[in-house]
């Protein structure tokens, strides 16, 4: 059975701590073949670290929670120029 996430529920609403272990959950849940590997996934919070643009875990250009965006192959930072890539463009770099 897959466990479902609220998807209307604001972060406000939530016991605190809650909607944290919510994304890390949902991350946790992600299919294999959408997740990058845990080497390039922490090459990407580094990356993040180092950004003007992070606030409180969040990026303050796209609104996302960089920990899960940095999860996805399919994403990249949406800063210009992108601290990195979508992975297979990340692939092709290496």
């Amino acid at each position: 059975m897959t466990q479902r996430y609220c998807k209307k529920c604001l972060l406000r609403d939530m016991p605190e701590g809650e909607y944290f272990k919510n994304l890390y959950d949902y991350i946790a849940g992600l299919p294999k073949e959408d997740k990058v590997s845990d080497d390039i996934y922490e090459s990407r919070l580094a990356r993040c670290r180092t950004c003007e643009n992070l606030l409180s875990g969040m990026c303050r250009l796209c609104g996302c929670y960089v920990e899960m965006r940095a999860a996805m192959k399919v994403r990249a930072c949406p800063r210009v120029p992108a601290l990195w890539q979508a992975w297979d463009q990340e692939e092709e770099q290496e």
